[in-house]
């Protein structure tokens, strides 16, 4: 397995099981790329990567029942630009042979309905959301299989769907930790601040709200709503075919954890799950 196909696979890690799940179980955001030593960028035509499986996450921000979530994952590359898929986010970074990662990200964010258990399913739906923004990345560090790399990662992301109406911005690192043979390790961390828009759709509480599901009121405003570590091991099969496994929690800070919301169910939420990866 030559040494760019494995650098390509373990940049995949940090986020491959982070899909589906409101808040920043995404991880860190995928590094750009790379490129075969003796490949110039031009020659490099198309590239792909795919990654399918399933996991579980907390139902909402906040709960502390799970649900199965499943996952796609997708790397398209064409001539240095990279369309990036995770779940129900994509972005385009137009700098994919370079340290620096930049372009727009479409996100959707699914509704909040009644069709979960406990008292806030007596709260208001909130609609979904489609948001959409930019990111903005830089890479450095690491040994000649990517080993010691640093990514450090920017995104903001404003609802233009009348689902919450706000917006995320959201920093996060990654620190490639481990390439030994086709076996890779990845660690990630990020922080997500919420404009009061958004807080108040996730983690609000309407006086019309409380009465009806027995939680107090509650108005928070805009500020950091969590911070988020994870762990990602995956292993590469053959040139073709691996595996990859993560591990994420999210601890809910500011206004998000004063949330009634948040009391009744949980501060700390996890995710975990599996996927097969392909990729040519």
């Amino acid at each position: 397995m030559s040494e760019f196909r494995l650098r390509s696979v373990a940049a995949l890690a940090t986020v491959a099981l982070g899909i589906g799940y409101a808040g920043s179980a995404l991880g860190a955001d995928m590094p750009p790329a790379e490129v075969e030593p003796d490949v110039a960028a031009n020659d490099r035509v198309v590239s792909a990567f795919v990654a399918i499986g399933g996991g579980m996450a907390p139902e909402y921000a906040g709960s502390k029942r799970y649900k199965a979530i499943p996952f796609v994952v997708a790397n398209l590359g064409w001539r240095g630009m990279e369309l990036q898929i995770r779940g129900t986010e994509a972005r385009l970074d137009v700098l994919g042979d370079s340290a620096w990662s930049f372009g727009p990200v479409v996100k959707y964010r699914g509704e909040r309905d009644h069709d979960v258990k406990g008292p806030v399913r007596k709260l208001e739906k909130v609609d979904a959301a489609v948001e959409v923004g930019g990111f903005v990345g830089y890479k450095f560090g690491g040994d000649s299989n990517g080993q010691g790399a640093v990514s450090l990662t920017l995104t903001a992301l404003q609802d233009v769907a009348d689902g919450h109406d706000g917006f995320t911005v959201a920093a996060g690192v990654s620190y490639a930790a481990l390439r030994w043979g086709p076996l890779y390790v990845n660690l990630d961390s990020d922080v997500t601040y919420g404009s009061k828009k958004f807080n108040r759709a996730y983690f609000g509480v309407t006086e019309a709200g409380a009465a009806r599901s027995g939680l107090s009121a509650y108005r928070p405003d805009a500020g950091v709503r969590d911070v988020t570590a994870g762990l990602a091991v995956g292993y590469q099969l053959s040139e073709h075919w691996g595996v990859v496994a993560r591990a994420a929690v999210t601890r809910y800070v500011g206004d998000a954890a004063d949330s009634p919301i948040v009391k009744n169910g949980a501060k700390t939420g996890g995710l975990a799950g599996l996927g097969v990866t392909y990729r040519y």
